[in-house]
């Protein structure tokens, strides 16, 4: 029987308004082939449309040859070198594990065959007439076009495609090959390949096109999307969510946040991923959708802060997402990597520490956290070693802590300790970014959802469990450490975590008046996990009200300096959740 707060008004589809000044974005491909025509007759002769992996380039090659007539088309597809010398590159660091790849630095002149590139260049040389260059990497034919069109899309939508073989991936020519090894693929392969083109390119764009939605797409131009993402940066704002089911998914998502049937079960949200998630930018009624690494991409200064970036760059550290387990079963029995060994395997710079806040708990919820008192590793080991190899079920409550969790509790999980969260839970999982890196041990004997067994790394995790952290020390150092900070009228301030060996700081406050805030050293990530509604307001009227709805994730970029959040009428006592990178006073 689920117990859910029933007073939620999730936004499924969070936009960011963009104060424009006359037409700059359109939708259908009669007002988009319109626009390009009208650049045609500026004088445009060489237009590259630039494809991120996992764009439908057969649709924008038929698009875009009807409605302009080019007396050239060229493709990239076509410049690639063989698919033999290519999988020879890559193998190293793609590497014959089913999930696992290494971070690299290939770049698109390392897929191209230097001779099938020439021709092209020789061919758009000789052309007569209007010339069109499409595909990823179209800047290897021709560096300076007279229109760069950006075609991009969000990575969950290739994800779908990936599963559904509409697509296969980089230069690979695979659109049958297993989903989940295309994705590991595009994950370590195509996106850094394509996100470099991105970064380069950015500031030259003419045109913008979403081509999230097959056949209907929307373009923008580029001057007007680079504008958004400058007013995206200064305010606070949500990504736009996505939902995916899974073999221990639950139903508490289903209900609180409106999803459609049809799943048999939702175990994942990602609210708070930019590398994965998208922004809804809406044009004056046009609503674009664009990665939202592109913001972070664009602006990563604005929107992480001094600090923050010059610690990480131009990418995003934290990480909010769901995991329900509500009427589901328990996660896999899972270790994350320790620094060095992600460093030394995998070529990240950190590693996932993280931590569950239950937003929500059935009577019988229970989070695994910690080896117990005294284990015996061997022991431990060789049984996991046996339910992987033999199918015999491993006694996970023999080996591992099995915590009562109860709402608003907060799970510390710092990098090396085993865990999981068990059935009939909602965790608000707060966590580093880097969430692939996940050593399963045990899987409770299921199957994933393609009724195959999933990916158990058992040499890996035992490389990593930390033996030390045991019952009493996982008691004292990662079970509700909750630590009154301040307080006033009408609210309250707790830390709640994370652990001293994690760089998040996560703060909870309760009010029921004006709670000041301020991200000006660093990016907030906040989440509403009590209370119908509340309003986020800048005391100098740098942005508008902003308005967030229970169990909502959104973002404060440093940019936005100084801010409050306050319960809208009627909505009672709140509370929220804050996290922020740790950073010197």
């Amino acid at each position: 029987m689920l117990r859910l707060n029933r007073h939620a008004n999730y936004d499924r589809y969070p936009a960011i308004h963009v104060p424009v000044e006359g037409p700059c974005a359109w939708r259908g491909w009669m007002a988009i082939l319109e626009q390009i025509r009208a650049q045609v007759s500026q004088g445009a002769r060489v237009i590259a449309v630039e494809c991120y992996p996992g764009v439908l380039e057969d649709e924008l090659a038929e698009a875009f040859s009807q409605g302009i007539q080019p007396a050239l088309l060229l493709r990239t597809r076509d410049c690639w070198r063989p698919s033999a010398e290519i999988e020879a590159l890559v193998a190293r660091d793609l590497t014959d594990d089913p999930v696992f790849g290494r971070m690299n630095g290939f770049t698109i002149d390392d897929f191209a065959e230097p001779g099938l590139v020439d021709q092209a260049r020789a061919a758009l040389d000789s052309a007569q007439g209007l010339v069109l260059i499409l595909g990823t990497g179209t800047q290897l034919i021709a560096p300076a076009p007279d229109l760069l069109i950006y075609a991009d899309m969000a990575r969950w939508e290739i994800q779908l495609r990936l599963r559904a073989g509409r697509v296969g991936n980089l230069a690979a020519g695979n659109e049958r090959e297993r989903p989940a090894l295309k994705y590991k693929r595009a994950y370590f392969l195509d996106w850094r390949v394509a996100d470099r083109i991105k970064r380069e390119l950015f500031e030259r764009v003419d045109f913008l096109l979403d081509t999230n939605e097959a056949c209907a797409p929307k373009l923008v131009t580029g001057e007007a999307f680079r504008g958004a993402l400058r007013h995206a940066a200064t305010r606070p704002f949500r990504v736009v969510p996505f939902f995916d089911p899974g073999p221990w998914g639950g139903q508490w998502m289903r209900e609180v946040c409106g999803l459609p049937e049809g799943p048999p079960n939702y175990a994942w949200c990602f609210d708070c991923v930019p590398e994965e998630n998208s922004l809804l930018l809406d044009f004056g009624g046009v609503r674009i959708e664009a990665p939202a690494i592109d913001l972070v991409f664009q602006h990563p200064r604005e929107l992480l802060g001094d600090p923050v970036h010059a610690r990480f760059g131009a990418e995003f550290p934290i990480r909010f997402d769901f995991l329900d387990t509500m009427q589901g079963g328990n996660l896999s029995l899972q270790v994350h990597p320790l620094t060095e060994y992600i460093y030394d395997k995998f070529g990240m710079a950190y590693t996932q520490d993280e931590s569950y806040y239950m937003l929500d708990a059935g009577e019988d919820a229970c989070v695994y956290l910690g080896v117990k008192q005294g284990v015996d590793r061997a022991a431990m080991l060789r049984d996991l070693y046996s339910a992987q190899s033999d199918g015999a079920p491993f006694d996970a409550t023999r080996y591992v802590n099995r915590w009562p969790a109860r709402k608003h509790d907060h799970f510390l999980i710092p990098g090396g300790t085993i865990h999981c969260s068990g059935a009939n839970a909602m965790v608000l999982e707060i966590s580093a970014t880097p969430y692939i890196f996940t050593f399963k041990l045990w899987d409770w004997g299921r199957l994933g959802l393609d009724g195959r067994p999933r990916p158990i790394h058992l040499e890996h995790g035992a490389a990593n469990i930390q033996w030390d952290r045991d019952t009493e020390w996982t008691r004292r150092n990662l079970v509700n450490r909750v630590e009154p900070i301040a307080d006033g009228p009408g609210w309250k301030e707790e830390r709640t975590g994370l652990h001293e060996r994690e760089f998040i700081e996560t703060r909870r406050h309760w009010f029921d008046s004006p709670v000041s805030h301020d991200a000006s050293r660093g990016v907030h990530v906040l989440n509403l996990v009590e209370g119908r509604e509340a309003i986020v307001e800048s005391p100098s009227r740098a942005f508008e009200p902003f308005t967030v709805h229970y169990a909502e994730t959104f973002i404060v970029p440093a940019a936005a300096g100084k801010y409050t959040v306050r319960s809208a009428e009627g909505a009672g006592r709140c509370a929220t959740v804050r996290a922020s990178v740790r950073t010197a006073p």
